[in-house]
């Protein structure tokens, strides 16, 4: 039984149904394995923390949010998967905090095998604009939040002769967008390290590789669809094709679940030769 505060029983009847739709289509078992994902309180992370747990992962939870909710997040986790979810409040851009994460998990789990490292934000603004403080706040998390997590876990993972390290880059980390220096140059620089770093594993039983999502469907963009819808007077499906049409070729979001399914693929042995790759999720952003 659910404690007092846990999701409520048509929530999470509808979470587990998806949770079991992953179990379904997961190429990989990862009962035993310990997963950490950065920023995965919400949004894409969320959906690649569902995933490794449905996939038998132990996952440590990280990201900002209400105490309250992100109680009920373990719990809805732990409810449909029985894995045990973890949480830690580190931020990313303070590389004491992040070891101390990484040394909780390995408390808590007994080893850090998956690190996802997901935790981002943005900004837009033309470049001789660009706040100082926008653009180091920008690099410090998208960027240098990876490095310290990748620079905490890689040495337990040699250990165990087994890891994988996933970093969420962007479509961005392969094109450009106008007024988004930072977050391009920090996505860009992702995909840099993923590789170094597979260079630095290869032959170790751990992989190295970056995810490059387009326009994912989060709630933060769901505000965006309905701000359109308000301002136009059309319905969520005009507003969607609107955002998406300038960019997205297939005038479809991206899942979280979608990446998720990505993410299981390379921790699987499937993708043990798999490293030092950036693959595109975005609907065929990145082919024009």
């Amino acid at each position: 039984m659910l404690r007092e505060g846990g999701a409520g029983l048509p929530e999470l009847h509808r979470t587990c149904r998806q949770t079991l739709h992953l179990l379904t289509v997961a190429n990989s078992n990862l009962q035993g394995k310990a997963a950490i994902v950065t920023g995965s309180t919400s949004g894409i992370g969320l959906g690649i923390a569902k995933a490794l747990a449905a996939s038998g992962a132990h996952v440590m939870l990280n990201g900002f949010g209400d105490p309250t909710e992100i109680c009920k997040l373990q719990q809805e986790i732990t409810a449909c998967s029985g894995i045990e979810v973890g949480y830690s409040a580190a931020d990313v851009t303070k590389p004491d905090q992040v070891a101390a994460m990484v040394d909780k998990a390995q408390v808590a789990f007994g080893s850090v095998d998956i690190l996802v490292n997901n935790a981002g934000m943005q900004f837009v603004a033309p470049v001789e604009e660009f706040p100082l403080d926008k653009w180091d706040a920008i690099i410090a998390t998208n960027l240098s939040g990876a490095f310290y997590g990748i620079r905490s876990a890689l040495p337990l993972m040699r250990k165990k002769g087994w890891g994988r390290i996933i970093n969420i880059s962007s479509v961005h980390g392969i094109v450009a967008s106008v007024k988004k220096s930072a977050y391009v140059a920090s996505k860009h620089g992702i995909i840099g390290l993923s590789k170094v770093v597979a260079l630095e594993t290869a032959g170790q039983g751990i992989t190295s590789n970056a995810i490059c999502p387009g326009w994912v469907l989060t709630p933060l963009v769901q505000k965006q669809i309905d701000a359109i819808g308000a301002a136009d007077k059309t319905n969520n499906a005009a507003a969607t094709i609107k955002l998406l049409g300038e960019k997205q070729p297939s005038n479809q979001f991206v899942n979280p679940e979608d990446i998720g399914n990505l993410v299981l693929f390379l921790c699987s042995d499937a993708a043990a030769q798999v490293t030092g790759a950036s693959w595109s999720i975005d609907g065929g952003w990145s082919a024009q």
